[in-house]
C-alpha cells in the first residue's frame, strides 16, 4: 500500500513558511544592534603638569646698536657678522658732510651779514682803543694822586676817588676787549656759512668705536654710503648670553609668574633646554592672527638655565617652542582628556564600561592639560563617539 501523499497546496504553504522564517531570521540578524567598537583607557596615578605652549624667539640679552654721531659719508665696514671686537675698537669711520651749497639770494644775505659783522668789529676795536686810553690816563692820575697824598698835599678823599676811577676805567677796557673777541667770532661764523665747500674743507674723519667687548651680530650698513646723524651702523653683543621672548595671549599670561619653569623645544637639539620665566611684561599689545582676528598679547621673557655648552649652535633670533609649566604634581589620579565631555548642564562626564555596556558617569576634574586631567576616583573609561549612548552595547577595539 503506497504512502499517503500531502496535497499540493499544503506543500506550497510549507515552502512559503520556511522562506518567510528564513527571511525574518536574516532581517533580525541584519538589523540587530551591533556593539560599538571603542577605545578604552584605564585611570591611573602618575605625574601631571599643566603647560602653556607658544612659539618663541631667542635674542641677545644685552644688544648694543652703534650709530654714527655726525652726518657724512661712512666708509665701507670691513667687519662681518661673528667677528669678535674689543672695547674701544674702531668699527667704522665717518667723514663729516661738506657744507651745503647756497643759492644766490642766501649767499647775498650771508655776505651782507659778514660785511655788517666786519663793521661792528671795527667799531668795537675803536671803543677798545678809547677805553684803554682812558684806563691808562686813570692809572697815571691815580699814581700822581697817591704821591701827592703821601706828601700831604691832597686829602685822602681825592686818593679814594682816583682809585675808584682807575678801577672803573680798567673794567671798561676789559669789557671792550671781550666785545672785540665776540665780534671777531661772529664774523668768522658768518664767513664760514657763506664760504664755498672747497674753501671750507671737509672735517677730520670721525672714528666710531665699540662701547663694550662682544661679537658683531649684524651689519646695518656694509658699503660706503651717505648717512644721517644717529643712523645705526652695526650691532654688537654676546651671542652666548641669550634669552627667549614669547608673546602669550593676555588671558594666558595672567597665569604665568616669574620663576615658573620652562621647557624649550624644537630648537634644533636632541634634548629640550631648561628655562625659567624672568619677567612678564606689564603692558600688552594688539596683534592680528593668521585668521584675521585681533588678539591681545603680552611678552614673556625667559632665561636659559642650561649653560652655553649645551646649546652651542643656538644663536640670536632663532625660532623655538616654549612650554611654560604653570602647575605640576608627581602623583595624581588622571585620565585622558579625550574621554571627557560636557553634559547639557555643563558638568563633566565620562562613559564607563560595565558588563559590555557604556554607562554615563559624572566626574569632577581638577587640573587639566592637553593630554590628561586630574580626577577624584578610579574609572575605566572609553573614548566617546556619536554612536555611544547611555546603556549602549560596546566592545573593546583591539
Amino acid at each position: 500500500m503506497s504512502p499517503r501523499r500531502l496535497p499540493r497546496i499544503t506543500r506550497r504553504r510549507l515552502v512559503w513558511a520556511a522562506v518567510l522564517l528564513a527571511g525574518g531570521l536574516f532581517l533580525a540578524l541584519t538589523f540587530r544592534p551591533q556593539p560599538v567598537a571603542v577605545d578604552v583607557a584605564a585611570v591611573d596615578r602618575g605625574p601631571l603638569e599643566v603647560t602653556l605652549d607658544e612659539e618663541g624667539e631667542t635674542r641677545v640679552r644685552d644688544r648694543f646698536v652703534v650709530s654714527t654721531p655726525v652726518a657724512g659719508r661712512v666708509l665701507r665696514i670691513e667687519l662681518e657678522a661673528g667677528d669678535p671686537v674689543a672695547a674701544g675698537q674702531v668699527l667704522a669711520v665717518v667723514r663729516p658732510a661738506d657744507p651745503a651749497l647756497l643759492d644766490v639770494r642766501s649767499r647775498a644775505e650771508g655776505e651782507a651779514r659778514a660785511a655788517a659783522a666786519a663793521a661792528a668789529l671795527e667799531e668795537s676795536r675803536a671803543r677798545l682803543q678809547a677805553a684803554e686810553s682812558e684806563a691808562r690816563f686813570a692809572a697815571a692820575e691815580l699814581e700822581r694822586t697817591r704821591r701827592l697824598a703821601g706828601e700831604g698835599i691832597v686829602p685822602q678823599e681825592s686818593l679814594d676817588q682816583a682809585a675808584t676811577t682807575a678801577r672803573s676805567r680798567a673794567e671798561a677796557a676789559a669789557a671792550a676787549r671781550a666785545e672785540v673777541a665776540r665780534m671777531r667770532q661772529e664774523l668768522e661764523a658768518v664767513r664760514a656759512r657763506v664760504a664755498d665747500p672747497g674753501e671750507a674743507g671737509a672735517g677730520r674723519p670721525v672714528e666710531v668705536t665699540a662701547p663694550v667687548p662682544g661679537t658683531v651680530l649684524r651689519r646695518v650698513r656694509e658699503s660706503e654710503a651717505v648717512v644721517a646723524a644717529g643712523e645705526p651702523l652695526i650691532e654688537i653683543g654676546d651671542p652666548a648670553d641669550l634669552e627667549v621672548v614669547t608673546d602669550m595671549l593676555s588671558q594666558d599670561a595672567v597665569r604665568i609668574s616669574p620663576g615658573d619653569p620652562v621647557r624649550i623645544e624644537e630648537w634644533g637639539g636632541d634634548e629640550p633646554l631648561a628655562g625659567r620665566v624672568r619677567r612678564v611684561e606689564p603692558g600688552g599689545f594688539t596683534r592680528v592672527s593668521a585668521l584675521g582676528v585681533e588678539e591681545q598679547r603680552v611678552d614673556v621673557v625667559i632665561d636659559l638655565v642650561d649653560p652655553p655648552a649645551a646649546r652651542p649652535s643656538l644663536g640670536d633670533a632663532f625660532r623655538v617652542e616654549v612650554r611654560v609649566v604653570t602647575w605640576r604634581s608627581a602623583d595624581v589620579l588622571r585620565l585622558p582628556t579625550g574621554a571627557l565631555f560636557r553634559q547639557p548642564d555643563g558638568a563633566w562626564a565620562v562613559f564607563t564600561v560595565a558588563d559590555g555596556r557604556a554607562r554615563l558617569t559624572p566626574v569632577e576634574i581638577g587640573h587639566r592639560s592637553d593630554l590628561a586631567a586630574e580626577v577624584t576616583a578610579g574609572l575605566e573609561v572609553l573614548h566617546p563617539g556619536d554612536a555611544v549612548t547611555d546603556g549602549a552595547r560596546v566592545e573593546v577595539r583591539e
